[in-house]
């Protein structure tokens, strides 16, 4: 693992936040620009002529620290646990919740669907189940595609659990993508604009439409990995 995350260069690192912070907080309807994104995670400013709010920011802004904190994980060798998931929720949301790194302790619903989450008394329990499976899954896959299939499986059924009050979309995509880097994959940076194609993929538990749609955004985002590593080679050549 160490070798493969050896491989991104500090840019790409960079990128990856990015875009991160700025689709995923887009997705629950953040309305921070990719380059206000740019500003806050770079230099920790926020351009004076934007419109945004004080918790938009702070939705940003966070993404660096929990980014930090999953790249560091999988430096050490740290497989997924229930205490990462909440390290990481706890980054993702400094500031913004009272009850940050902790689950649930009442009810809550998806907005604009219909199914049933967790109950805060199951969620603990389903939630180490749900690790506990992931780690089974990954371990016996015999492809790519399988592990591909656990791990956006995974992150279907972690929605629907919804372990936390706030902050579950953030907190999911992020776990997923601790998984697919742990394993080898390059990140899914599920954009804004395709909200309402990966909102259907959760709400069907539709894993296998989930899993092409993801395998196109992988297949470029690889070439974005490869094209930063040839900027990096260039930089050394004339340096």
């Amino acid at each position: 693992m160490r070798h493969f995350l050896d491989t991104f260069t500090q840019d790409y690192l960079d990128d990856i936040l990015v875009r991160l912070a700025h689709h995923s907080a887009g997705i629950e309807g953040n309305t921070i620009s990719l380059p206000a994104t740019v500003s806050i995670i770079l230099n920790g400013t926020l351009p004076t002529s934007g419109k945004a709010t004080v918790r938009e920011f702070y939705e940003i802004e966070n993404h660096k620290q929990a980014f930090e904190r999953v790249i560091q994980h999988l430096v050490n060798g740290d497989s997924l646990s229930i205490e990462i998931v909440k390290e990481i929720h706890a980054d993702l949301t400094d500031r913004l919740q009272y009850d940050r790194g902790q689950f649930k302790k009442n009810e809550n619903m998806i907005i604009g669907a219909e199914l049933q989450t967790a109950s805060p008394a199951e969620t603990p329990s389903l939630m180490i189940q749900l690790i506990d499976n992931l780690e089974y899954r990954l371990e016996s896959a015999k492809s790519d595609e399988e592990k591909l299939a656990a791990i956006l499986d995974t992150h279907i059924q972690f929605e629907r659990i919804h372990p936390f009050s706030d902050g579950n979309g953030r907190i999911g995509r992020m776990v997923m993508n601790y998984s697919l880097l742990q394993y080898g994959f390059p990140p899914l940076i599920i954009e804004k604009g395709t909200k309402a194609q990966y909102i259907e993929f959760l709400g069907n538990q539709d894993v296998d439409g989930f899993v092409q749609f993801a395998k196109e955004i992988l297949e470029k985002e690889q070439k974005r990995m490869q094209s930063f590593q040839n900027m990096e080679k260039e930089k050394i050549k004339y340096n």
